[in-house]
């Protein structure tokens, strides 16, 4: 398509593909979507990106990136069900960590979601400084759905895109890895750390020198150690000016503000949208999911993979391939051990695909044989219950497609409830390991920590198939480990 162009969308589910070549010195993107009524979203919550990944209406999702030669980000779209209000839903894209003028193949295809059949598709090029792009747009026309290319380059990254449209856009940055925990000692003695290299409890919050702020609500009750106590409401009277300036009320923190129970009411669409997400790296491998404010609802764990192995088996019985996975099929799987010392598994070769509302708190939502799914396969994980977890091992099983791990790339990523997405990636293997552990979680004095592991599994001498006893021998989950059907 040339830009300007528009083509029908007849088929009434579609998926838009974002894509790019991948290669040293070219940034990472992202796709996303905002739905419009008259040239603006109606609130926060018609913007969709990974750190919102599915609209209210479920008519729009995010569905999770790629790695391969060729990257891939996908939006779903089901069309007839999208609110009949709803005009347009813009298609763009951010750049993480540099310009498009340094993509390649940069492109925006329309797919029918049944059969994948190309229906339209956008290559963007001429790109220099832009930080973000609207690459098209399915907008209605007379009652039938179209797409038009738009190739419209932003300067101002995802947020400028974002506010422009009237997304309120919580500018507050990640944390820096400083505050990051730094990793634990090697796997024998990692579960136990010393006492100096647990984190201190947060601190107890206390009004900075000469701040100034309102009266809590008259319902409040104000803790005795501040030394105020809560007249009844009809006999309030408000406090000398110099002591409760309300003009000069500058709001503190804003989980130390929630710790004290009178944080104001959220505007309309909510909270603004977080636009920050935290990649896990060996330099900075570790961080508090539960300063990061994941302290409760359920946290997704994706993983999705391709290998540059070309697929084995075919014929008949062959698998499909996803995206560039060669017909290489992995497995997401967990080991836990509970409070109450209580171990076990959640993995589908043992036939445990765990529960959310009962032990073990972790459910594994699909066993994907066929390669189909562009969603990988997910692992959920009941925050509500946090107290009862006291560590969870995150690991990849090759269950067919490839002898070994090399020449795979795989990307984890968490999605815990109202807060930053947390990325990591596993490639690099150089022997013959058919297991991977992902990443660690671990209970610390009530605090979940997430630890990138990264780590290559290879089984023992003449045991091909026992890499995951290897895992829980080295990590020390100690049970009688029953090895299922095939290999793992």
């Amino acid at each position: 398509m040339m830009k300007g162009a528009n083509v029908p969308v007849p088929m009434p589910v579609v998926r838009i593909e974002l894509g790019w070549q991948s290669g040293p010195g070219v940034p990472d993107a992202d796709a996303s979507a905002l739905l419009l009524v008259g040239g603006k979203v109606r609130n926060d919550s018609d913007f969709v990106f990974y750190n919102q990944p599915q609209h209210s209406s479920g008519a729009v999702r995010h569905e999770g990136k790629q790695q391969g030669p060729t990257v891939l980000d996908n939006l779903w779209v089901n069309l007839g069900q999208v609110e009949p209000q709803i005009e347009t839903i813009v298609v763009a894209a951010s750049a993480d960590g540099g310009t498009f003028g340094q993509f390649q193949g940069l492109y925006v295809r329309v797919l029918d979601a049944n059969n994948g059949a190309e229906v339209a598709r956008f290559d963007s090029t001429g790109a220099t400084s832009e930080t973000a792009f609207v690459l098209g747009e399915l907008y209605r026309r007379q009652g039938t759905w179209k797409f038009r290319a738009v190739g419209q380059g932003y300067d101002s990254g995802l947020g400028g895109l974002a506010t422009d449209y009237g997304i309120s856009v919580d500018d507050a940055p990640t944390p820096p890895p400083a505050q990051q925990y730094a990793p634990p000692p090697a796997p024998p003695q990692q579960f136990t750390p010393p006492p100096a290299q647990q984190p201190a409890p947060p601190p107890q919050y206390a009004p900075p020198p000469q701040q100034q702020f309102a009266p809590p609500p008259p319902q409040y009750q104000q803790p005795a150690a501040q030394q105020f106590q809560q007249p009844p409401a009809q006999q309030y009277q408000q406090p000398p000016a110099q002591q409760f300036q309300q003009q000069q009320y500058q709001q503190p923190p804003q989980q130390q503000f929630q710790q004290q129970q009178f944080a104001p009411p959220p505007p309309p669409g909510g909270a603004p949208v977080n636009l920050s997400k935290i990649s896990l790296t060996k330099e900075s491998p570790s961080v508090s999911l539960t300063k990061s404010g994941a302290t409760g609802g359920t946290m997704r764990v994706n993983l999705n993979w391709t290998t540059t192995q070309p697929a084995r088996g075919g014929g008949l019985f062959g698998r499909r391939s996803r995206g560039g996975n060669g017909g290489l099929d992995l497995d997401l799987c967990c080991f836990f051990e509970l409070a109450d010392g209580r171990i076990g598994s959640v993995r589908a070769l043992d036939r445990s695909f765990g529960d959310l509302t009962r032990p073990p708190y972790i459910r594994l939502d699909q066993d994907d044989r066929t390669g189909a799914s562009t969603t990988g396969e997910n692992l959920d994980i009941n925050l509500d219950f946090t107290a009862q977890f006291r560590r969870i091992l995150v690991f990849s099983s090759i269950y067919e497609g490839a002898k070994d791990f090399r020449g795979v790339h795989a990307t984890v990523t968490l999605y815990p409830l109202n807060s930053t997405p947390i990325e990591m990636t596993l490639d690099g293997c150089q022997d013959d390991s058919r297991d991977a552990v992902l990443a660690h979680i671990e209970n610390i004095n009530g605090e979940l920590v997430v630890r990138r592991e990264g780590t290559f599994i290879r089984p023992p001498a003449g045991q091909p198939g026992a890499g995951v006893m290897e895992i829980a021998r080295i990590y020390q989950w100690d049970f009688g480990f029953k090895a299922g059907r095939g290999k793992g």
